[in-house]
């Protein structure tokens, strides 16, 4: 069976790339500064104890639809509709349209943003298609149709006014402490430092200062020089070995 996605779907390539995982962390703290995302994961998940089973489930389920069959792609949709209708509390609800967009939303950023620091800026045309297959991917995920920005520029938009406009809550700062302190053996402690502060650079500014997140010109120094270099080399390396294992579906 053929999937959702052409075969030269720009998705297809650029999902692929490892190098996106680095906005892991970005996207996860994006979701939670709204609120209501913040207080569904509290109560209806394990979070605090594993804050990344949630990533990898949104990933596992976008690789699906991006790299999958149609019926793969059907079957996590539906999925997904189950598990959300089942995350209801005190003035959310995980089914709600506007909280299905903005998820999506901080995945379909992040990977843009990541792609140009790390590896290459895709040219307007492969922006623009990534954008359009990007509504593909959000409507089989359970997005509405009507709700997806309709071009580019709009969902640009749309990011910038939710950024501007988002208040992150208690709660949402708690869930990112277990995200940018997970319990791991000493040995890894590097790693995840490492991490915190690609997470603190990578978002946008205002939220990383409600998330109380330090930042200064040394690491924005750092983090610029980091992604020049790897721009220099990424691209030089052979494309197996940079993608993750996804390819087929």
């Amino acid at each position: 069976m053929t999937g959702l996605l052409p075969a030269d779907a720009v998705s297809r390539r650029v999902d692929a790339e490892a190098i996106l995982l680095l906005g892991g962390g970005r996207a996860l703290l994006m979701q939670l500064a709204h609120p209501s995302v913040a207080a569904g994961v509290a109560e209806h998940s394990d979070f605090r104890s594993d804050p990344l089973s949630r990533l990898q489930r949104t990933l596992d389920a976008t690789y699906t639809v991006v790299f999958g069959t149609e019926e793969q792609a059907r079957a996590v949709g539906q999925g997904l509709a189950k598990v959300h209708a089942r995350v209801v509390g005190p003035g959310y609800r995980a089914d709600d349209p506007a909280l299905l967009l903005w998820v999506h939303a901080t995945l379909v950023d992040t990977a843009l943003r990541v792609h140009r620091r790390f590896l290459r800026p895709l040219s307007s045309d492969d922006a623009e298609r990534y954008y359009d297959e990007s509504k593909i991917i959000g409507s089989a995920l359970g997005v509405p149709d009507d709700v997806l920005p309709a071009t580019l520029a709009e969902f640009r938009q749309y990011v910038r006014t939710m950024v501007a406009t988002l208040e992150v809550s208690d709660v949402a700062r708690e869930l990112a402490h277990a995200v940018l302190h997970p319990d791991v053996p000493l040995v890894l402690e590097p790693a995840v430092e490492l991490g915190r502060q690609l997470t603190a650079g990578l978002l946008p500014g205002p939220l990383r200062r409600q998330y109380g997140l330090s930042w200064d010109r040394p690491r924005s120094m750092a983090l610029t020089l980091a992604g020049l270099a790897s721009r220099q080399v990424l691209p030089r390396v052979p494309g197996s070995w940079r993608r993750v294992p996804v390819t087929a579906a």
